[in-house]
This record gives structure tokens, C-alpha cells and sequence, in this order.
């Protein structure tokens, strides 16, 4: 499928969950019930949550999640995998969110858990409102891994979970996120064939950042087989730093 079709196709699906008939208040994932507020992107409607539980190991009772100590993620929607984290064991999890409506969901979804101990929801355009000088064990981001054209301008703040024009975001990620990791820690990026693989190593490059994938899932998704994939990102803070 061509980046126009991927793009195009995405934001009908962005409009169809947005607008769905039976769109609905509660669901159930991971065993555990999660609120769903009006236009927060909606894990019923698509197994890419789901898969992102898996790979971060979120999903296996008894078994060894990647995530642990202090969290950072970005785009965290409903919250699931923020709440899961500090279910699981994450001592701090901040959990930021371009949507105000994203952030009240994970903040409500923190509330039904009993994590709110743990989990701080906060909005923010990525890095914007995270201190410059906090730290994290983990920095993770489940990606709107769609390129869309640099020109084009969402019409919804939903768009944005599903398209990055220009991926302008994507760029910013690259270069950002590994400023907020703790010596030792790791930054993490979930990213899918659905977006342009081969953009994404060429901007890691110019950012002075490596791609190393982690892990692996392909799935069915309608007619579609969709391999979504569990980078670490790591590198230098500056591509003039490179060897």
C-alpha cells in the first residue's frame, strides 16, 4: 500500500471509531475493565493496543514486563498501558498526552485502579511540559506511526493518534526522548509497517540515533497483515557527536 492509501485509509479509521454507532463507555482488555471518554482513541476498534500490552510483556501472567522503575510515555491515550505499568510493578509512571481529553481518560483510568499513587497524567506536546531535567527508566511511545503529507492539518485532535504529517513528531521523538532517559535506562518506540520504515531509520540517522528492534508481532487486521515493531532507540544527544 503506497503512503497516500495508508494515510487516506487511516483517517477513515480514525473518523469511523470517533463516530461509531456502538462506541463504547467501558471495555474490557487484559482482563480489567477501562473507561473509554469521547474522542480518546478507542483500543476496541483496533488490536494495536493489545499487541502493545504483548510486546512490552503486560499481558503474561507470572512473566517479565519490560517496563519497570520509573516510566515516561507519550500519547498515552486511555491509559492502559500506564496503569498496567504501575500495576505491574513501575514505582512512577508519567503518563502525557497531546489530547486534554486523552489525559482525564488516563487520570479516570488511574482512579479505577488504585494507582494514582503512581501515575501522573499530564498534557503535554510530547517533551513540553516534562521537566528538562527528570529522568526516567523507561521512555516509551506508542506511535502514530502513519505518514500523512507535511501540508496536511488534522481536523480532529484524534487525527493525530493515527497520522504524523511530515512526521514531524516522529523527528522530535528521535531526538528527544533519550534526553530523558536515566543512566542505563531506554528509550522505546512502537512503530508498524503501516508507516515508512525506511524514513524512519533515515531520520534516526540524521538525528544520530540507532534503531534495534526489540520484538516482533504480526497480525490480521481485515484483509491485512500488520507487523508492528518494538524499537530501542539509542545514540548520541547530538548527530555531531557521531563517530
Amino acid at each position: 500500500m503506497s503512503n497516500i492509501q495508508s494515510y487516506i485509509r487511516s483517517l477513515e479509521r480514525s473518523r469511523a471509531s470517533l463516530h461509531h454507532p456502538e462506541r463504547p463507555r467501558t471495555f474490557t482488555m487484559a482482563d480489567r475493565t477501562w473507561d473509554l471518554l469521547d474522542g480518546v482513541f478507542a483500543p476496541p476498534f483496533s488490536p494495536s493496543t493489545g499487541v502493545a500490552m504483548d510486546l512490552l510483556g503486560l499481558t503474561e501472567p507470572g512473566g517479565t514486563p519490560l517496563l519497570r522503575g520509573s516510566l515516561l510515555e507519550i500519547g498515552c491515550g486511555t491509559g492502559i498501558i500506564a496503569v498496567s505499568a504501575a500495576l505491574a510493578g513501575c514505582d512512577r509512571v508519567t503518563a502525557v498526552d497531546v489530547s486534554e481529553q486523552a489525559v482525564r481518560n488516563t487520570a479516570l483510568n488511574a482512579r479505577r485502579h488504585h494507582v494514582t499513587d503512581r501515575v501522573t497524567a499530564v498534557h503535554s506536546d510530547l517533551f513540553g511540559r516534562v521537566g528538562p531535567a527528570e529522568r526516567f527508566d523507561t521512555v516509551y511511545w506508542h506511535s502514530n506511526f502513519v505518514l500523512a503529507p507535511p501540508g496536511y492539518r488534522p481536523t480532529t485532535i484524534h487525527e493525530r493518534a493515527y497520522v504524523d504529517p511530515g512526521y514531524r513528531t516522529h523527528r522530535r521523538y528521535l531526538a528527544e526522548a533519550v534526553l530523558h532517559a536515566a543512566p542505563g535506562g531506554r528509550v522505546l518506540l512502537h512503530f508498524s509497517d503501516r508507516g515508512d520504515i525506511p524514513v524512519l531509520h533515515r531520520l534516526a540517522e540524521e538525528s544520530g540515533r540507532r534503531l534495534r528492534v526489540l520484538r516482533s508481532r504480526t497480525v490480521r487486521e481485515g484483509a491485512e497483515s500488520v507487523e508492528h515493531i518494538l524499537y530501542e532507540i539509542t545514540g548520541t544527544a547530538n548527530p555531531c557527536e557521531r563517530s
